[in-house]
């Protein structure tokens, strides 16, 4: 279950930049799980670090104005 709401979160950033916009705010993993909680997104850090890894992503923000490098398209 957790695997697919950070799959559905990934996709739903990667699709619209409003949610993009809201995810790339949080400054730490710990935040971003918690406003993705809020969301009905439901997974541990552990388990969104195994899926960025896995995908070759990198969580932290990168450019200017600050952005993850983590949405699928």
């Amino acid at each position: 279950m957790a695997r697919e709401d950070i799959e559905k979160l990934l996709i739903a950033g990667g699709e619209d930049k409003h949610v993009r916009a809201k995810y790339n705010l949080p400054g730490t993993k710990e935040e971003f799980i918690a406003l993705a909680a809020e969301d009905g997104y439901i997974f541990n850090e552990e388990e969104l670090s195994a899926i960025i890894k896995e995908s070759g992503d990198i969580f932290e923000k990168n450019g200017n104005p600050p952005q993850r490098s983590i949405w699928w398209t």
